[in-house]
């Protein structure tokens, strides 16, 4: 058999197994990687949601849509998931900035220190609660090989100079945070059904 020959018997014969390889791991999520995602997405919501409703009762901050002047004013940032949910949809793009929003908006959290002595307690688990989510994507960024060498740092937050101020940011904040998780949460399904 000619040298051309053998090789096309040999990739005749191989061509089905090159096929069933997998794609490189860095272009997908595992399944299992899904129900963590879930979960921590709910616990985050729910130390949200508590927290809404007790600066709702207590401070009749019922509607983050009536204090967005007070958001410009503040100049409190919303981190977008822009690369999650674009035509070339990159996991790598998208974990960073899932893993960076996170991060920021932990330390927004952390700014709201001092909001009150009831809030302070759900306020500290809130804050545990989006750091391990963002240990959770920063892991999986490692797990796949895809996590950059040096861990990228929070941008500027904002600084409250009133009471008032750290109330009405925190109903912000929640609000968009709700958004974040749930836009997060879409599109990380997204990415481990590819």
């Amino acid at each position: 058999m000619k040298l051309p020959n053998l090789l096309l018997f040999w990739l005749s014969a191989l061509w089905p197994q090159l096929l069933a390889i997998p794609l490189s791991s860095s272009n997908y999520l595992p399944q299992s990687f899904l129900p963590q995602i879930q979960e921590q997405v709910r616990k985050i919501q729910n130390d949200i949601e508590e927290l809404q409703q007790r600066l709702c009762a207590d401070y009749s901050l019922c509607h983050p849509e009536e204090l967005i002047l007070v958001g410009q004013y503040l100049g409190i940032p919303k981190p977008l998931l822009k690369n999650c949910y674009s035509q070339d949809l990159s996991l790598v793009a998208c974990l960073n900035q899932l893993h960076y929003g996170l991060q920021f908006y932990q330390g927004l959290v952390k700014a709201l220190e001092g909001i009150s002595p009831e809030l302070a307690p759900t306020l500290n688990i809130l804050q545990l609660d989006v750091g391990d989510f963002a240990a959770n994507i920063w892991q999986q960024m490692e797990d796949l090989q895809v996590a950059p060498e040096i861990m990228p740092t929070q941008g500027t937050l904002p600084t409250f100079s009133s009471s008032f101020q750290r109330r009405a940011g925190a109903v912000l904040i929640f609000d968009y945070m709700q958004g974040f998780l749930d836009m997060a949460y879409r599109d990380l399904r997204h990415l481990s059904q590819s």
